[in-house]
């Protein structure tokens, strides 16, 4: 099972965001985060089962857990 926290937080991608993730980009979609990106620690369906930096847009907030998920993990669950 993956490693939850409660986080309702949202980044905006910055300088020092920007140099620590962009090597990877997104584990959602594969694309780099730009300057001033939206972004949020989601759970998914990774292979080391932490929480991703991903692009908010890929993301889906449960109320329940408060936790921030990708949008396909997060459909799979249902």
């Amino acid at each position: 099972m993956a490693h939850l926290f409660k986080t309702d937080k949202k980044y905006i991608v910055d300088l020092k965001i920007l140099n620590e993730t962009n090597e990877k980009g997104c584990e959602t979609c594969n694309r780099k985060f730009n300057l001033g990106d939206t972004a949020v620690m989601a759970v998914g369906n990774w292979p080391d089962a932490y929480a991703k930096l991903i692009h908010a847009s890929h993301a889906v907030f449960d109320q329940k857990t408060g936790v921030y998920y990708d949008r396909e993990f997060f459909r799979s669950r249902r």
